[in-house]
């Protein structure tokens, strides 16, 4: 008979996420994963079968979060100004708990050219919130909100620059800098 599981799935992932998120995939040994989880390697594996599975679960959770908490500002009451500010400061201010950077970024980068599969789903998260971030510039400028410019390519411009300004602080990007990168983008709004 098998014994029952002794910790929480679920903050196993999350440690799993951070690890990931602060090394890429190819830079996390299982080693790595070991430690941050506090698990052995063959009760990782029994669990999660593969880096692999572990790694699609860890962003599948970075995903749930991060869109999650972006279409509730979104499809807020606010202003579309400061909902699009609100997104972008995200990047500004991080938790200070999360690593540097944003995981959806660095694995589009690291691993989406030659993985069709985690390509789709990047593109299946960024569609979500593309659409949703669309919707509510039409609502704005039907009210008179913002002037009525292309409200597909305003809201891909959003998320490029808040793709941007992750990369930045990734890199080490200062906190001014990031605030006048804001200020501008704001201007389109």
């Amino acid at each position: 008979m098998a014994r029952p599981r002794t910790f929480d799935e679920e903050r196993a992932v999350d440690a799993a996420m951070k690890v990931f998120w602060t090394f890429g995939y190819d830079g996390t040994s299982t080693q790595d994963l070991c430690e941050a989880i506090g698990l052995g390697r063959s009760s990782i594996y029994n669990t999660f079968t593969s880096k692999r599975d572990l790694f699609d679960r860890a962003l599948r959770h970075y995903m749930d979060a991060r869109t999650g908490g972006q279409l509730e500002v979104i499809e807020s009451d606010l202003p579309i100004r400061e909902r699009v500010r609100r997104i972008l400061w995200d990047a500004v201010e991080p938790d200070p708990n999360d690593p540097a950077g944003c995981l959806v970024v660095n694995t589009l980068v690291d691993l989406a050219p030659n993985d069709p599969e985690i390509a789709a789903a990047l593109e299946r998260d960024h569609a979500t919130r593309l659409a949703a971030l669309t919707t509510a510039i039409r609502t704005a400028q039907a009210a008179g909100e913002i002037a009525g410019q292309d409200a597909a390519g305003l809201a891909e411009y959003v998320f490029v620059v808040l793709s941007g300004l992750r990369v930045a602080a990734r890199g080490g990007a200062t906190r001014s800098a990031q605030e006048a990168v804001v200020a501008a983008a704001l201007r389109a709004f």
